[in-house]
């Protein structure tokens, strides 16, 4: 074999003049067609396209059907959470079982690369945020007209329980007698917009509550700032924190249990995601449970509604956001079972704190309805 011919892309021909049957009849065997070859020819067609480094030509395919199978979600700039992968690894299973792959395409905010789909030719394209107009323009241009969610027509069912969480948090530590709390808030600056979304919900729940101001944090296990604001959490009085997710909660209590703190007695912590940190961590994390895999699979079904008219969901996601509460936020023992009010030994209450004044365990007081709130 020459140079040449080692450079040159295997084709069905190849394949067809060494094993010596027809074109045809590779390329049932190739494609898969039931009831053409026999079990014998098609073995030796797949041997010999192994052994020649056959690989298919994902053009001429897509050609030859009118339809690439491909389907490409446009991800945000953001880190990969344990939400977002669950989201996707749902969607891709049932695509795939459909005959259809799953290519994901995050667009940065430098832009600089060509987009994926000019490049793809997908047959549908998803994305997980509100569409963009210079996005959907580009889109057209491309002469993609397959779009998920339609921008032209509301989402066909609510999945509004998606911001829930941060409400749940508020509710679960007032739940518990906290009535002086803060939000550990994300740091990455690619995720400002979702954070302050997530900021604002706590807000409005804590105001619906009678609370007052929530102080918000960015935080980073790297860089000190758990540690501190930490430390002014606790010279301040709050006792419960309200975590962007469970990430920034594992943070806080770390920085919390450095510091000489005990979680939850001095500081109760809640995040978000529920991920598998949360189990496995010590104290174990209770957290706001969103089922993302749920949505995956819907998302997946209404592509296949529009890709080849398979029946759409009658229904909406299952996404009820619960609480699942663990160690971080459940206190136990004596103080849990009637004693409601504890101050430390030389506290002082938070309103004598001043930004100068030196830390000190300040009086902690906890309004909890009844001994069974330990068990929320």
């Amino acid at each position: 074999m020459t140079d040449r011919d080692v450079r040159r892309r295997v084709t069905a021909a190849d394949i067809a003049q060494s094993v010596g049957v027809s074109r045809a009849t590779v390329g049932f065997v190739l494609n898969n067609t039931p009831g053409k070859t026999s079990e014998t020819t098609r073995r030796r067609v797949l041997d010999e396209a192994a052994r020649l480094g056959y690989r298919p030509h994902i053009a001429a395919q897509a050609l030859a059907r009118g339809s690439s199978r491909i389907v490409l979600f446009l991800l945000p700039d953001w880190p990969a959470d344990f939400s977002m992968r669950q989201y996707l690894d749902e969607a891709a299973h049932v695509l795939d079982s459909a005959g259809y792959s799953l290519v994901t395409f995050k667009r940065h905010a430098s832009d600089r690369a060509r987009p994926l789909w000019e490049s793809l030719d997908p047959e549908i394209v998803v994305s997980t945020m509100p569409w963009v107009p210079d996005t959907l323009t580009a889109l057209r241009r491309a002469g993609i007209t397959n779009i998920v969610p339609d921008p032209d027509s509301p989402v066909p069912h609510d999945v509004s329980a998606i911001a829930a969480g941060p409400r749940l948090q508020v509710e679960h530590l007032h739940a518990l007698g906290h009535r002086r709390l803060a939000i550990a808030s994300a740091s990455d600056p690619r995720l400002a917009e979702l954070s302050g979304q997530r900021a604002r919900s706590a807000h409005d729940a804590a105001k619906r509550l009678g609370l007052g101001e929530l102080d918000v944090r960015s935080v980073r296990y790297r860089d000190g700032s758990a540690s501190q604001a930490v430390l002014d959490w606790h010279r301040h009085g709050v006792t419960g924190i309200v975590a962007y997710n469970d990430e920034t909660a594992i943070a806080v209590i770390g920085a919390a249990l450095r510091g000489g703190l005990t979680v939850p007695d001095d500081l109760a912590v809640i995040g978000h995601d529920d991920s598998p940190l949360a189990e496995m961590f010590v104290p174990s994390l209770s957290s706001v449970r969103i089922d993302t895999a749920n949505v995956g699979r819907y998302v997946a079904h209404l592509v296949l509604h529009q890709a080849d008219g398979r029946p759409a969901p009658v229904t909406g996601p299952d996404v009820k956001a619960t609480v699942v509460p663990r160690e971080s936020t459940l206190v136990t023992g004596p103080w849990c079972l009637g004693d409601r009010t504890r101050r430390s030994e030389g506290g002082r209450d938070p309103s004598d704190l001043t930004d100068d004044a030196p830390p000190g365990p300040p009086l902690v007081t906890r309004h909890y309805p009844d001994p069974a709130s330990c068990d929320l």
